[in-house]
């Protein structure tokens, strides 16, 4: 029997044509959720301050969606005047080791983390409640979902939520209070408990809390009573097809380089394998592509891999794919802490489909570690083993050089965007009961 159609409304502020990992999730979602009788509303920024810029993801965007767009004053604007490029790498996640920072740096982080509570577009907030309270009257629309970060569109929820008779879900793409980076925002004893104060309510009054990984769902079960559903990122149908290889040995990192992310035991293993074997100085290859913090190209230099490396800086969506699809092997590296083992890479996914092993290193009990094992895309190595993943790399090698290196991928499909719409659309109809 046809489930009858209904509206959604999905507050989210990254979207097309803002690149970079943070747009993917709803863009996704918003694509696939007609399919399953639901028509997506998306409310987004009018005037967005995005630190990086994607226009072929507005292809994707679906037809059949309604976009609403409101204002938003954003301070990341007026920042960008007087610091220049350093405001633009802040706000897309690139923050500068604390030994490194200039005065200007760590006085943008101090505003950041207590002024700008919980984050710099706190002051879309109110204009947003209003703007939505009307239109959420005058369409019957009965759920509403916000995706964050930025977390300051839960506090749109919030309001919402008080003084409308909705079905809310919250969608938390990252974790809030225990991200990596949120220990970086110099956060007085006041800001620190205002933010711990902020993710209450929000967990607590919304109807479901959406999450990416088992370790966020554990964290947030100490928090809250509400349910809690996981429903992981995954990977789209690409159009890029099949790749021709790189003729270079070639192992390839694909997004946002961060300084707590330097894996100085790769480079370390890198160098040994050069200077022991002539063959693999030969053939080897470093490909960086998207923002490089300078403490990560640092560490390659210091390591003596300048000359194998090849720095590509930011590319479309499109062409990320077909560089993953070309190289040998792919990197997958997250911070070494106890905070970053709920984080799953949204590129993960897309990594498992290209057909390329991965190597993975992070923390001990890192969510993404299983997700290697069970799909067998790859494997996966804690900071402690740097012995291991040299010999792993070595092996990968020989396989190049029988032509013979590729993963052998097992139960990818429940990855797919469209069946984690699926399972969102399962979610909605279930809430709005």
């Amino acid at each position: 029997m046809e489930t009858e159609n209904q509206k959604v409304l999905i507050i989210t502020y990254y979207w097309p044509p803002a690149g970079g990992p943070g747009v993917q999730r709803w863009l996704k979602f918003v694509k696939y959720l007609p399919d399953f009788n639901i028509t997506p509303v998306v409310y987004i920024p009018e005037n967005p301050t995005y630190p990086i810029i994607d226009e072929d993801l507005l292809s994707d965007v679906s037809d059949k969606a309604l976009i609403l767009r409101n204002k938003i004053t954003e301070p990341y604007g007026l920042a960008k005047i007087f610091s220049g490029n350093k405001s633009r790498k802040m706000s897309s996640g690139i923050i500068p080791h604390k030994k490194k920072q200039s005065f200007a740096e760590r006085l943008m982080l101090w505003i950041r983390g207590n002024i700008f509570i919980p984050d710099a577009r706190f002051l879309w907030v109110k204009p947003s409640i209003d703007f939505l309270s009307y239109y959420i009257q005058k369409n019957n629309i009965q759920t509403v979902i916000t995706s964050g970060p930025p977390h300051s569109l839960h506090l749109i929820g919030l309001g919402l939520k008080r003084r409308q008779k909705i079905n809310w879900i919250a969608d938390f793409r990252d974790p809030w209070t225990t991200i990596g980076y949120h220990k970086a925002l110099k956060l007085s004893s006041y800001a620190a408990k205002k933010h711990k104060k902020l993710e209450s309510q929000v967990l607590n009054t919304a109807d479901v809390i959406l999450v990416t990984s088992n370790t966020t769902k554990s964290e947030f079960k100490a928090l809250t009573a509400k349910p809690i559903e996981v429903i992981t990122n995954g990977f789209d149908v690409e159009k890029t097809g099949a790749q021709p290889l790189d003729q270079k040995f070639s192992l390839a990192h694909i997004g946002s380089f961060l300084s707590e992310r330097n894996p100085t035991i790769l480079w370390e293993s890198i160098s040994e394998l050069i200077a022991e074997n002539a063959d693999f100085k030969n053939d080897f290859e470093l490909k960086l592509i998207g923002a490089v913090s300078r403490e990560v190209l640092d560490s390659i230099e210091k390591q003596k891999l300048t000359f194998h490396l090849n720095n590509m800086g930011y590319v479309s969506h499109s062409e990320a794919i077909a560089a993953q699809k070309q190289s040998q092997v792919l990197l997958l590296i997250e911070i070494d802490s106890e905070d970053t083992k709920s984080i799953i890479p949204g590129k993960l996914f897309e990594y498992m489909v290209s057909e390329r092993p991965i190597l993975g290193i992070g923390p001990e009990g890192s969510d993404f570690a299983s997700i290697l094992k069970e799909t067998n895309t790859g494997a996966f190595f804690t900071y402690a083993q740097k012995e291991d993943l040299k010999a792993k790399i070595s092996e990968h090698y020989k396989a190049y050089q029988n032509g013979v290196l590729k993963s052998h991928a097992v139960g990818l499909q429940r990855f797919s965007r469209k069946n984690l719409t699926g399972d969102l659309a399962a979610i909605i109809r279930k809430t709005a009961k």
